[in-house]
């Protein structure tokens, strides 16, 4: 007898395969003496979408709404659909006794099977992997010590929950807006109070008046200090400003106190999701949505980083263990870094990482026990790798020591103060320092009380008070993160929705609302834009999880606060009107058409919902780069065929030029046609070879 093991992705089922033996390759599993490998594509089931309850609602109609199903239902997603029936075929085999859950150990993985599982009517017993890395010896491990599947049963409810509150609210609220207002218009449970919070720091800049305010500055030698008044800097009246400068100009300082205070930094915890998504965002200026991507490249592909999705910065004690063999795998890599290390016999001087309580289902991102190959990394994964293997190392160095020296002056009355840091013991920012590129002056440290000194140059410098900034990345994480906005797992998804439903956009790292987005929060009612309710409803999802919530009430809940919405929406006396409509009608059917960002340019569509029409306003970019601006080119089709233009620089080039690239589509149907029957084709390096052998 067999156990049929249901991992995630057909990546993850390779790994699985080559781990436990299995070498028999199928077209929708792969087959050993002891188990039978299958996987998911992602999510094969969903929810049904409201015209699979009843085919009116194909057509959104205000009246119709809210739509609450009485039992929601599920359905299995058409494009994965094949998978789907080849996992069915197997759960009918007679020598399968028991089937084991292999998707991610998270919600959404927890979702994934027992959906699946649900559709296919499982009555034999069910267990469950768990593992937070695909190293081999994390599986092989892992299968030593399979769960029973009960044991996540409260897991998997929160997961309906949540899938079902999305639904139910999302779904109804959207439609109810987007009849009412009769324009596209997205609400949610999670991305309206994302959007709200956008806005708010919007109103609170455009409310901003600056003011001016000035500041006093004294010099003697390399030493400055400036004025200050119980703590204040700022003088906010020029004439006050003026006096003091002339009270001060050309008069002697005395030192009236110098205070030194020795201080030191822990050693950073190594990283939780949100924590390296802000951190890469600062840095590098990734996406919360980049960071996802590549990190799970890291995690799947690589297997060098434990499991990504994790909202805990501790490790359990258990891995203490494992360290030896994680600076092992590091070594090639980070040799100098390690040898220090080494020497102090490898042992974690920030002990606090270690603590059972505050790690949840996974504890955090850390490096593996796989070896290190940087040359296989491409230069995204090599900096986001990079971020966590210092991380890591922070931990077997000591805690950085500095003291702070701070000096006050009388010069004639007034109050002047001067501070310097001096290094004691760098620790672990010696793994940082390019990064940090700190500078730390020594013009304070001869100083004594009762000292005098020459005051050399006296200044009024003027500042102005500045707004408010807008949010980067980083800051709305960690707005989203303070108020339980969505989970580590989703607030990347929940950002990118916001910027492809345009209603807010991103320019130099900032976000910002869009006049579509402005409206939109106008007409949404406030509980639905407020980050403390949905952050309370986050709350009760965690406690389902843990067992200390009931899911019935919380549904119910979701469903009495889905009627009120809608029914608000319904009620409603307030106006809307498209920004983006132009001048232009529509071919087919004289509406307006309006005017949308598109990834490639603009595009100009009908406003009209029942007509599809639409036309491209942009020549379409490109992936050809100008010589000379190094942006992307605009691609037409002239009398002689494809061509390049640049129109800034006012250049052209010749399709025939260039190197045809092999695009995606291409890609697809060379690795169906020389790949292996079985769908496991090693690269598109194999098919291209294959295909240049064929032609010969």
């Amino acid at each position: 007898m067999k156990s049929l093991v249901l991992a995630e992705k057909p990546s993850v089922a390779r790994d699985l395969a080559r781990v436990l033996a299995c070498t028999d390759k199928k077209k929708h599993y792969i087959e050993g003496p002891k188990y039978i490998i299958t996987w998911a594509l992602g999510h094969l089931i969903e929810l049904k979408m409201p015209e699979d309850y009843d085919q009116k609602y194909k057509t959104w109609k205000l009246e119709d709404l809210p739509i609450i199903p009485q039992k929601m239902d599920l359905k299995v997603i058409k494009q994965t659909f094949p998978q789907y029936k080849g996992i069915e075929q197997l759960a009918k085999r007679k020598d399968i006794k028991d089937l084991i859950i292999a998707t991610d150990a998270g919600r959404e993985g927890e979702l994934v099977a027992r959906w699946i599982i649900k559709k296919i009517r499982w009555k034999k017993p069910v267990k469950r992997l768990w593992i937070s890395s695909y190293t081999d010896r994390a599986i092989k491990e892992g299968f030593r010590q399979l769960k029973p599947a009960k044991q996540y049963d409260a897991l998997f409810e929160s997961a309906v929950c949540r899938a079902e509150a999305d639904w139910l609210i999302g779904l109804n609220v959207t439609r109810a807006l987007t009849t009412k207002f009769d324009d596209p218009l997205s609400a949610g449970r999670v991305q309206t109070p994302t959007l709200g919070m956008i806005i708010n720091q919007e109103k609170e800049i455009q409310s901003f008046v600056p003011k001016e305010y000035w500041t006093v500055h004294v010099q003697s030698g390399s030493l400055e200090a400036v004025w200050e008044h119980q703590g204040e800097k700022r003088i906010f009246s020029k004439q006050k400003a003026n006096a003091i400068l002339a009270k001060v100009t050309n008069q002697k300082a005395v030192v009236n106190t110098v205070d030194r205070k020795e201080k030191s930094e822990q050693q950073p915890l190594p990283y939780d999701l949100t924590e390296l998504q802000r951190d890469a965002n600062r840095r590098f200026g990734f996406s919360a949505k980049k960071t996802s991507n590549v990190l799970q490249g890291l995690y799947e592909n690589h297997k060098i980083v434990t499991y990504p999705r994790t909202d805990s910065r501790y490790l359990t004690t258990d891995l203490a263990s494992t360290m030896a063999d994680r600076l092992e795998a590091l070594r090639p890599a980070y040799k100098d870094d390690i040898q220090p290390i080494l020497k102090q016999k490898a042992k974690v001087l920030a002990p606090r990482v270690f603590n059972n309580q505050k790690v949840t289902d996974h504890h955090a991102i850390i490096p593996t026990e796989q070896p290190i190959r940087l040359g296989d990394l491409s230069q995204d994964e090599r900096k986001l790798f990079d971020l966590i293997a210092k991380r890591f190392l922070a931990l077997f160095y000591p805690a950085y020591k500095y003291e702070i020296v701070r000096v006050t002056f009388e010069v004639n009355g007034e109050t002047f103060l001067s501070k310097e840091t001096t290094v004691i013991d760098e620790g672990f920012k010696v793994l940082t320092k390019q990064q940090d590129g700190e500078k730390h002056l020594k013009s304070l440290q001869h100083l004594k009380q009762g000292q005098t000194l020459t005051i050399a140059n006296s200044r009024l410098q003027e500042h102005l008070t500045e707004a408010p900034p807008r949010f980067t990345e980083s800051d709305l994480l960690a707005r989203m993160e303070k108020y339980g906005l969505g989970t580590p797992a989703t607030r990347a998804d929940i950002i990118e929705k916001l910027l492809s439903s345009q209603v807010i956009d991103r320019s130099n790292n900032r976000l910002f609302p869009t006049p579509k987005g402005k409206q939109l929060i106008e007409l949404v009612n406030n509980e639905l834009k407020s980050p403390e309710l949905t952050a309370k409803w986050e709350a009760e999802l965690e406690a389902i999880a843990r067992q200390k919530g009931d899911s019935e009430q919380f549904l119910q809940n979701i469903r009495k606060q889905t009627k009120r919405l809608v029914t608000e929406v319904k009620q409603s006396d307030k106006s809307y009107k498209a920004h983006n409509i132009t001048g232009t009608k529509c071919p087919e059917c004289s509406s307006l058409m309006k005017e949308i960002k598109g990834k490639d340019g603009r595009i100009l569509v009908c406003s009209n919902r029942e007509c599809n029409f639409r036309k491209r306003k942009d020549p379409k970019l490109s992936n050809r780069r100008c010589p000379q601006c190094h942006k992307k080119m605009e691609i037409h089709k002239g009398k002689s065929g494809m061509y390049f233009q640049c129109r800034p620089c006012n250049l052209v080039e010749k399709a025939e030029n260039r190197k045809k690239t092999v695009t995606k589509r291409e890609e697809r149907q060379l690795l169906k046609k020389y790949s292996n029957d079985d769908g496991f084709g090693n690269s598109l390096a194999d098919a291209l070879k294959a295909a240049l052998e064929d032609k010969e």
